[in-house]
């Protein structure tokens, strides 16, 4: 089967560490893409509010919003899920490691506000509760030429996408490898959740990607590779 990858939006980091930066310097967000496959349209990271988020997929594809079949979330950080609710009518997807670690996480939370009388923070634990609800957890193959790829570190669960090809593979790594600055020094990024684990996701990606899609970048073809 033919499988297509198109951007749809390049994230950016808030403040850029191998730049020198300190401090937000600009609004972070995560790369979107949206992966083609027979009769599926498969977003990925849908970081952007929805009415920009909307207007770049009809600018990189042409597609409408309920023309997407699936999103699939490469974790559950807010940050990459931002225009999530302008995807009502598509399956949202995200690893089942992820599902269960912050289901877990949620539900300890709520118990405290619940004793605490904390009803903001219930009310608020009660609406993350419903989307991680919403989320199915993705298969081993979402489609015929589109892989989960665990990548844990950043998140407890986290997980990119594979899409092999006969000459080249791809793989979708959002913020397993933030940036092309990030990829050539072998660094990942200085918040996550366990960063010796995200370091070996990250020589993980470069030992098998041919093409890389960063999570705060564009398309990288893998330097080590000789072209």
């Amino acid at each position: 089967m033919s499988v297509d990858v198109r951007l749809v939006s390049l994230g950016a980091l808030a403040a850029h560490p191998l730049r020198g930066e300190k401090g937000d310097v600009r609004p972070g967000h995560l790369t979107t893409s949206v992966v083609i496959a027979g009769d599926k349209r498969i977003l990925v990271d849908p970081s952007l509010p929805g009415r920009v988020l909307a207007e770049r997929l009809d600018e990189r594809t042409g597609f409408k919003p309920d023309e997407i079949t699936d999103v699939f979330l490469s974790s559950f950080r807010p940050i990459g899920r931002r225009g999530l609710e302008l995807f009502e009518d598509a399956n949202w997807l995200i690893s089942e490691r992820e599902r269960e670690s912050v289901g877990v996480a949620l539900v300890e939370g709520y118990q405290k506000a619940e004793e605490a009388n904390d009803r903001d923070l219930e009310a608020t634990l009660r609406q993350e509760i419903a989307i991680l609800q919403r989320c199915s957890a993705a298969t081993d193959s979402i489609e015929e030429g589109v892989d989960l790829f665990p990548l844990p570190g950043v998140t407890p669960g986290f997980a990119g996408l594979l899409v092999p090809h006969a000459q080249w593979t791809m793989v979708i790594a959002s913020d397993a490898v933030p940036t092309i600055e990030h990829l050539e020094a072998g660094q990942v990024l200085a918040n996550v959740h366990e960063i010796e684990t995200a370091q070996e996701s990250l020589a993980e990606v470069v030992e098998i990607a041919d093409f890389i899609i960063a999570g705060r970048d564009g398309l990288i073809p893998n330097p080590l590779r000789r072209w």
